[in-house]
């Protein structure tokens, strides 16, 4: 008996890249997938495509959201072209939930420039269990709100609004690193490596005490060709120093990229 999937619900965006970028559509393609949801990390624009390509009648919706705020809190339902550049956006909020971009100084940034995503509503949690100290650390008064008690959680990822008003996901907020006194978001670095042609997985940590960005990546493609496209893509003081391409990539139970793990055996390195 073969059974008609119209709705699949995958945890982390991990599994579709190995889907995608193993071939697996060069055997099969999934005939009745009608929605696809996605929620994780970011993405990689090369492998979306791939999933888009075979699938052109699928709805594709990209999720965002901590534990904190009971799972997802965002959503964004692909509907228009992207460019291989770009990224997808995490778009709006559920019901009831409500989402904020902060600056440094807790005012909300000028469009387009980065803030700290934090949420309010319904959706936030009470905080976390028998930990007193780190639920008052982010779980705060909204400081836009100087009237009532308004809680929000500060998430720690940062975000901006793209041209389009659309709100994008850019990096968590302590991958954000001063190096040759330049401010750099090592997420960005990413996201240039994944749109290289054959890079499955691909993730940068810093390794604070030596000065020295470390790429980790997983592909057929060798150290010199990443550092040569990267070389054509960013400034030099965003090259990173080290890199080192793996078997695979190292994930946390929950499927996320365990960069603790791979911060750690940077910091081994001679």
């Amino acid at each position: 008996m073969k059974y008609k999937i119209k709705y699949s619900m995958l945890g982390s965006y991990q599994l579709l890249t190995m889907i995608s970028s193993m071939g697996a559509f060069d055997k099969i393609v999934p005939k009745y997938l009608h929605t696809i949801a996605f929620v994780s990390e970011v993405f990689p624009m090369k492998q979306f495509h791939i999933w888009k390509n075979t699938l052109p009648d699928t709805k594709f919706v990209n999720l965002y959201g901590p534990t904190e705020t009971t799972g997802v809190c965002c959503y964004y339902e692909v509907e228009r072209e992207f460019s291989a550049e770009e990224v997808l956006p995490i778009g709006g909020p559920f019901r009831n939930t409500d989402i904020i971009l902060l600056d440094s100084s807790n005012k909300v940034p000028a469009k387009g420039e980065l803030g700290e995503i934090c949420v309010r509503g319904t959706s936030l949690t009470l905080g976390y269990y028998m930990a007193f100290d780190k639920t008052h650390q982010v779980f705060v008064q909204n400081p836009l709100n100087d009237v009532y008690p308004e809680l929000i959680y500060r998430t720690g990822d940062l975000g901006k609004y793209n041209e389009r008003g659309e709100l994008l996901f850019v990096s968590r907020k302590d991958y954000q690193i001063k190096h040759m006194g330049h401010r750099i978001e090592l997420g960005e670095i990413e996201v240039n490596v994944n749109m290289i042609e054959g890079i499955k997985s691909a993730c940068c940590v810093y390794n604070k005490e030596k000065g020295k960005i470390v790429l980790y990546y997983v592909s057929d493609v060798s150290i010199k060709e990443v550092a040569v496209a990267l070389k054509k893509k960013l400034p030099r003081y965003m090259i990173p120093n080290y890199i080192e391409s793996l078997d695979s990539m190292p994930l946390t139970p929950n499927g996320k990229i365990n960069r603790a793990l791979l911060k750690e055996i940077s910091n081994k390195k001679e």
